[in-house]
This record gives structure tokens, C-alpha cells and sequence, in this order.
């Protein structure tokens, strides 16, 4: 940083980074400029003047011309010395109102924090998946919709699960989106070889991935306080296989604080090659028992709009914290201040000051 005594104080760069304690303070420097005017005129017709006369001649060369002129410029120069005292007064006292307006660097530093949210996606792959009454079918419309879902979540851990007639764990929570959404990409009805849908099985897989068993009791109390725990189950189809009701699996996640969100995919279709339908009953069963909610998604459109209420719904509340790093500098302008002071000191109380003001 610069010398208090530098110049560089006062340039226009330095000034535009000052933020003012007090600004009202510099409002009264234009006043007191107007009341050094204003004595000026006041006390201009009672001073008295010793008026020079230059001698007035009919002929004059050039070079008395010359000199002439030189003797106007030095007595004009000479007179406007008078003003030294008043504007070292004034210089002074404006520099005392910008100490006192505490001009001041501060440097701003924003941190966000946030808890997170633990979010287990829940993703139906059984043959049923590939109809294409959303296109071009159920799964890849699902698929496209989940990788969106997770490129607008921030401090999120997000795991997924995928299940037929069985259930697996296919990438553990993690915020590692890249990763998931490649693990989403890949999703296709051939994964699980078994037929049906293990509902209930799904919903345990999510529920174990949630409980760390590396935790001890109180450090798992202390993290379910602090983050939120959801599972998004998507499926189109009856709870048709696997070894655990999906009835039972709810209360389990309720135990464990864990909210369930259900969404039916598509609509029913009947044909005489094959036949889909939709055990909406057993979903709100579900969502109801894990205080969610169920969600209808006939269409893609439906079905995003799905997941954009579900991420409005479960948002982490973030904490703003702002640190201000402050220097005052007030006293760079109080000591120039001061310097004018006892410059105009000297003026007024030496001869220098009287031989001014005649």
C-alpha cells in the first residue's frame, strides 16, 4: 500500500474502490467552500489596497511595452497569493470531513452452504418399459427426463437402482453427476433377465444404500437431522415379483425418515400381442406411507413436469455467508489534513501571512 503522503490517494482509480462509513460528511464540503466565497465578498471592500501605478507616457518602445506587460503578470501573480491561507484553510477542512466520512477498501467474500439431499432413483427396466406411448419408448423417455433431474440438483448425493423381477444397486449415492448420468444412459431392458417387477425390492435396495452401516448409531441420528432423504420410485407396472411387500418396505423407509415419491409411467395398453397395465393403487399406497406424493405421467411432457415439481418440492435450504474484510483509511486524509493546518498555521502567524494579505 501506498505511503500516506503519496499523491495517489487523491486519483480518481483509488477513489472509485472507497466505500463511505459516513458519506453525509462530504455533503459539507461545497458548504464550506461557500462560506469561504461568501467572506471573500464580504471583507473584499474594507481591506485596503496599496494601488501600484505603472506611470502613464505618450511614447513608449517596445521594450517598456515588454516590461510592462512583465510587471502586470508578477502583480497578478503576486495578488493571488492572498488566497494561500484561505484555501490551506479550506484544503484542510475538507480533508478533515473525508477522514471523518471513514473511506474505507472492503473486500467481499460470499460462501454457500448447504446440507444436501439424499436421493435414491428407483428405475423400472422391465420389458413393459420399452412400449412407445411416450417416445420413442417408457424407458428412454424416463431415462432422458432423470439425466435432467440431476444436471439441476447441487449438493445433492444421488444413487441409483434399477429393478425387473430383481432388484440392483447400480451406482451408490454419490455427487459424481457425470458418472450417474452415464450410469442413465446406459439403461435398457436388457439388464435384469428376470421378468415381473420387484417393487418391494427396489424400495429395500434404495433404503439400505441410505442406512451407512459404517456409521455408528449416534452418527447416523446426527446426519438424518441434518440431511433430507427421499426416494423417486418409477415404474409402470404391478408389483409382480421379489421377496419383500412393497407395503412393508414403505414402513421401513418411514423408520428411517425416508420420504417416497411414486410415479406411474405411461398409459395402459391392451393388444392382442401384449397387455400393460398399471397398479396405481399399490403406488399411492406407497407414497402415502412414506409421506410423498404419487405422480400420473401418461406423456413425456407430464412426466418431466413430474420431476420439476418434485425438485421444487425438495430443495435444501442454503445458507449465505458473507465476509467483509475492512480497512479504514480515514487517517491517510487526517494526516494531510494536518499538514495543511500547520502549513496554514505558519502563514497566519509569521510575517510571511501579513505581507499576503496587503
Amino acid at each position: 500500500m501506498e505511503p500516506w503522503y503519496s499523491l495517489r490517494w487523491f486519483s480518481p482509480d483509488v477513489w472509485a474502490q472507497f466505500r463511505f462509513s459516513n458519506p453525509l460528511a462530504l455533503y459539507f464540503i461545497p458548504t464550506i467552500g461557500m462560506l469561504f466565497v461568501l467572506r471573500y465578498y464580504l471583507h473584499r471592500n474594507s481591506q485596503q489596497r496599496l494601488n501600484m501605478s505603472l506611470g502613464s507616457t505618450t511614447s513608449r518602445t517596445s521594450g517598456s511595452r515588454f516590461s510592462e506587460n512583465t510587471i502586470r503578470v508578477n502583480q497578478v501573480l503576486i495578488s493571488s497569493l492572498r488566497f494561500l491561507l484561505p484555501g490551506s484553510l479550506f484544503i484542510a477542512m475538507s480533508l478533515l470531513l473525508i477522514a471523518l466520512a471513514r473511506p474505507q477498501f472492503v473486500q467481499t467474500h460470499r460462501e454457500q452452504q448447504s446440507e444436501g439431499i439424499d436421493i435414491m432413483l428407483a428405475m423400472d427396466v422391465s420389458s413393459s418399459m420399452t412400449e412407445t406411448d411416450l417416445p420413442p419408448n417408457r424407458l428412454a423417455a424416463a431415462r432422458r427426463v432423470a439425466q435432467t433431474f440431476v444436471n439441476g440438483r447441487k449438493n445433492d448425493r444421488i444413487g441409483l437402482v434399477i429393478f425387473a423381477g430383481e432388484a440392483f444397486s447400480l451406482c451408490p449415492l454419490t455427487t459424481d453427476y457425470p458418472l450417474l448420468k452415464q450410469y442413465l444412459s446406459e439403461l435398457n431392458d436388457r439388464m435384469i433377465p428376470a421378468s415381473g417387477t420387484a417393487i418391494g425390492d427396489a424400495l429395500a435396495r434404495c433404503i439400505n444404500r441410505m442406512r451407512d452401516p459404517a456409521m455408528t448409531q449416534e452418527d447416523s441420528t446426527q446426519t438424518e437431522k441434518k440431511r433430507s432423504k427421499l426416494i423417486i420410485l418409477l415404474s409402470d407396472g404391478d408389483n409382480t415379483a421379489g421377496n419383500l411387500d412393497p407395503v412393508t418396505a414403505a414402513r421401513l423407509a418411514k423408520a428411517f425418515a425416508i420420504r417416497i415419491y411414486t410415479i406411474a409411467v405411461g398409459r395402459a395398453t391392451r393388444s392382442s400381442t401384449s397387455a400393460s397395465t398399471i397398479d396405481e393403487g399399490i403406488l399411492k399406497t406407497i407414497a402415502d406411507i412414506g409421506h410423498g406424493s404419487f405422480f400420473r405421467a401418461a406423456d413425456a411432457g407430464r412426466l418431466k413436469a413430474v420431476f420439476d415439481q418434485i425438485d421444487r418440492l425438495e430443495k435444501a435450504p442454503v445458507r449465505v455467508l458473507v465476509y467483509e474484510d475492512i480497512q479504514d483509511y480515514y487517517r491517510v486524509y487526517l494526516y494531510w489534513a494536518i499538514s495543511f493546518l500547520l502549513f496554514a498555521l505558519f502563514l497566519k502567524n509569521t510575517i510571511i501571512g501579513n505581507v499576503l494579505e496587503d
